[in-house]
């Protein structure tokens, strides 16, 4: 049985040394929900979703992350940072199964090389990083996140390096697999959080701002008018002077 996603909360302010990073703010993620966060570079944004993750060695963090239902978040979220960090001696297969080599389990070979044809690398599980094309390896990144199937899940720019193409069908593809879980996705694209979003917040160097997301559940259409038309104000609300 899939475990239940609670919703997440981060409330405070954090600084590194005497530079303030972001705060005070409050950032719900309402369980089950895709929760968009944009903003201009250096305001925060993956600072906050680091912290979340607890890998964020540097950052005086001054506040409370909680879940709804009161229990730990280590071992329960997977990760997906800016940059892909896979293992250069390890083959497409090898990283996208990485997870279960560390934890010591079994690895899903089978379930890993189905997902590696859903982002369509299923050629490529030989293949080491390095022979991959930057949005090849994005994409193996995405695969292993999505294999550690995991009820809260954290993204950072996980399309960024992608053509418009691949990067819909990997938007319909994530969405799909992540359906229930919460989900926390930076980007500083617009149009992806207007598709993907059910809670959408724009991060300034003054706080949060809430942004309406467009009716009806992602993935939305890319022509949807609505969600053309959401997109175009956050726009103008990230070109605004701070």
């Amino acid at each position: 049985m899939r475990p239940i996603p609670p919703d997440l909360v981060i409330e405070g302010s954090a600084r590194i040394g005497d530079t303030p990073i972001f705060g005070p703010l409050r950032l719900v993620m309402p369980a089950g929900r895709w929760t968009c966060l944009l903003g201009p570079s250096g305001v925060g944004k993956t600072t906050l979703l680091r912290l979340l993750a607890g890998v964020d060695d540097v950052t005086d963090f001054t506040g409370t992350i909680t879940a709804s239902d009161g229990l730990a978040l280590p071992g329960r979220m997977a990760l997906m940072a800016q940059g892909d960090l896979l293992m250069p001696w390890l083959d497409v297969l090898g990283n996208v199964t990485l997870g279960a080599r560390l934890r010591g389990a079994p690895r899903d070979k089978e379930r890993a090389l189905a997902m590696l044809e859903r982002v369509g690398l299923a050629d490529h599980a030989r293949k080491t990083p390095d022979a991959l094309s930057g949005g090849q390896r994005q994409r193996v990144a995405l695969a292993r996140t999505l294999m550690e199937d995991r009820p809260i899940v954290l993204l950072d720019e996980p399309f960024s390096a992608l053509d418009a193409r691949t990067r819909a069908q990997m938007q319909d593809l994530s969405a799909e697999h992540l359906l229930g879980r919460t989900v926390l996705m930076v980007t500083h694209d617009p149009a992806e959080a207007a598709r993907l979003g059910d809670a959408i917040h724009i991060l300034s160097e003054t706080g949060l701002t809430d942004f309406a997301p467009p009716r009806g559940g992602p993935p939305r259409p890319v022509d949807d008018t609505e969600t053309l038309a959401a997109q175009g104000r956050l726009l103008a609300l990230l070109r605004a002077p701070a």
